[in-house]
């Protein structure tokens, strides 16, 4: 039985093909996304090592129990609190005084890991709240500062 094909196309012959390669300006050898200088690796690595050290402050406290010093370890835990709002984005400085009061009202205030919202608790919360926002305030405006001069 014969089968019915087309005919194969005629052979052409070899010619390499020659290649043009584009012509690169050297803007576009930049890379197309550049981290700018005001945002350093630790603005965003703050909140989470903020929360390590909030965890490591308790941990010492209680090994050494020194938490019957509750109006000292809330000034430690402002400390932290302050740093860790003069490095992070402003925005995130209330998540920061937040994990700092949680850990303080869960270990120190009440040692079995219980948060509560009684007198001294909405103190301390609003007292780490507060230098939070002054922490990030004063961060803030040393970056505007930076920028405008």
């Amino acid at each position: 039985m014969t089968t019915f094909h087309r005919p194969a196309p005629p052979l052409r012959p070899y010619r390499p093909r020659t290649t043009r390669f584009p012509q690169v300006s050297p803007q576009a050898t930049q890379p197309a996304h550049r981290v700018p200088p005001d945002r350093p690796l630790a603005r965003d690595l703050a909140l989470p090592l903020g929360a390590v050290g909030a965890a490591l402050l308790v941990t010492a406290l209680l090994l050494t129990g020194e938490t019957a010093h509750t109006s000292a370890v809330l000034a430690l835990f402002a400390l932290l609190t302050l740093a860790v709002a003069l490095r992070t984005r402003p925005a995130l400085a209330p998540v920061a005084a937040l994990v700092s009061w949680m850990f303080y009202d869960g270990f120190v205030l009440h040692q079995h890991a219980e948060l509560a919202f009684h007198t001294p608790d909405r103190t301390s919360l609003l007292i780490l709240l507060l230098t939070a926002a002054v922490g990030a305030g004063c961060a803030a405006e040393v970056r505007g500062v930076r920028r405008r001069g």
